[in-house]
């Protein structure tokens, strides 16, 4: 076997030697260094050398006119080796702040995550000249330790493992490769394109990097290793932090995370968001977010982190996402029905208004509506005075959703229940006395499912 094929049997043996002769699926461009892979692959299982199950997988972005032809390529790749091939087409759209590639990055793994429902192993044939240009992208960001560390050779894709067997193979390698066993590739006309950043460094940069330092991939390559330490050292540290700090799984004790220092409440907040699969916050934001934490007990600060927001309530700091305004939000409700169900909006589940029988006692429902008010669920009120059943005197329902310890973002995200226009309930907090059923009264429950 030569260096590849000897590489790639090596990464397979060890990870099947965990996860047992585990399916493989080859993320299959049809350029030359999918087509090393999956040449290289082929060897392996046609040899014997390994016995897993090999489904290729091809993503067609639509976003070439040659994107057909590529796919067809791939069909007779396959047919060649007797691969079974998958087509997975991806509709890439135009986001503000990300870029074509990143979107079709996110597109293409999303598509090969759905590929089975069983753990696989996705093979991608990621090579060293790639880790450089990842590194010199990252540094082109400012990007920290974490982004420094470029490609990982093993990460988890969904239920899968995404593995990069490739990752200490150089261009030079693959193109001998390809070379020696004849093979025939695609080649992307956006490859070409120095708009594009990767591009620039992979055809001006790293030439003259090579040219003065030859062996500069492999010191690129050894840099980001450590980089990877360091981070894996730090994500350590981390864990312990969190462990001493956290309210819930989406909370942090705000007295134990001030008393941090400066570098390792960033380090916490950065691993917080990133496992709960959130865009990294900035040094500037971070510094918002520690200024906010001793703001006067009174407020309720936050602050805005891409698609997700970081809000203090009390002694207590929440992670959570953008949530949409839900003030002109209303459903008349008919229970004419035994069981009526309302969807509510943004995520928040939906309603059962279920009748109960007037000899049913083990709980107290919401009486009926009488013959002609109309039956409204809403999320806005006029702060009505309101007497709920846990309460001996009225209060305005501002103060009673204080009383309760509801953080301000979640008050607006209540679900109110009206008879005409009159306040019946806050489903899920209380229910205003007197509209709670009285004994052997027919009545309804209201139940909530997220």
């Amino acid at each position: 076997m030569n260096k590849i094929t000897s590489s790639l049997h090596s990464t397979i043996k060890s990870l099947s030697n965990t996860h047992g002769d585990i399916e493989l699926i080859v993320a299959y461009s049809g350029g030359i260094d999918s087509q090393v892979l999956l040449h290289a692959l082929a060897h392996l299982k046609q040899k014997k050398i390994i016995n897993n199950k090999i489904t290729v997988c091809h993503v067609n972005h639509g976003l070439s006119d040659n994107a057909q032809r590529w796919q067809e390529f791939a069909h007779q790749e396959c047919d060649k080796l007797s691969l079974r091939l998958v087509i997975k087409s991806v509709n890439v759209q135009p986001k503000a702040q990300l870029s074509l590639e990143a979107l079709a990055r996110e597109a293409r793994y999303a598509a090969l995550k759905s590929l089975s429902n069983e753990k696989s192993l996705v093979l991608t044939g990621h090579h060293s000249d790639d880790q450089s240009e990842t590194f010199l992208l990252a540094l082109k960001r400012g990007a920290g330790l974490k982004g420094l560390s470029a490609m990982s050779e093993q990460i988890p894709l969904g239920k899968h493992i995404l593995v990069r067997p490739l990752l200490t193979t150089s261009r030079l390698a693959i193109e001998a490769y390809a070379k020696a066993h004849q093979l025939s590739w695609v080649e992307d006309e956006s490859n070409e394109d120095t708009c594009f950043d990767r591009n620039f460094i992979r055809q001006q940069i790293m030439p003259l990097l090579r040219a003065r330092w030859p062996s500069i991939n492999n010191t690129i390559n050894r840099s980001a290793s450590h980089c990877l330490a360091s981070q894996e050292l730090l994500d350590e540290l981390a864990e312990q932090d969190l462990s001493a700090c956290k309210a819930s799984e989406l909370s942090l004790h705000i007295q134990t995370l001030t008393n941090l220092s400066s570098a390792r409440f960033n380090n916490l907040i950065r691993y917080f968001m990133a496992i709960n699969h959130c865009l990294m916050p900035s040094t500037e934001q971070l510094k918002q977010v520690r200024q906010q934490l001793t703001a006067d007990g009174d407020k309720n600060p936050e602050i805005k982190v891409a698609n997700h927001f970081l809000r203090r309530f009390k002694n207590t700091l929440y992670l959570t996402p953008q949530y949409s305004d839900l003030s002109a939000w209303q459903r008349p409700i008919d229970l004419s029905k035994e069981v009526t169900e309302i969807v509510l909006p943004d995520n928040l589940g939906a309603l059962y208004f279920k009748h109960i029988a007037a000899d049913y006692n083990e709980l107290s429902g919401i009486c009926l509506p009488k013959l002609g008010q109309q039956v409204v669920v809403r999320f806005s009120h006029s702060n009505p005075k309101c007497l709920p059943d846990f309460r001996q005197h009225s209060r305005s329902l501002k103060k009673v959703l204080q009383e309760l310890h509801i953080p301000p973002w979640q008050r607006k995200r209540i679900a109110f229940l009206y008879y005409d226009n009159e306040l019946v309930a806050a489903i899920g907090h209380f229910i205003c006395q007197s509209f709670i059923a009285r004994p052997n009264e027919k009545s309804m429950q209201v139940i909530c499912h997220q």
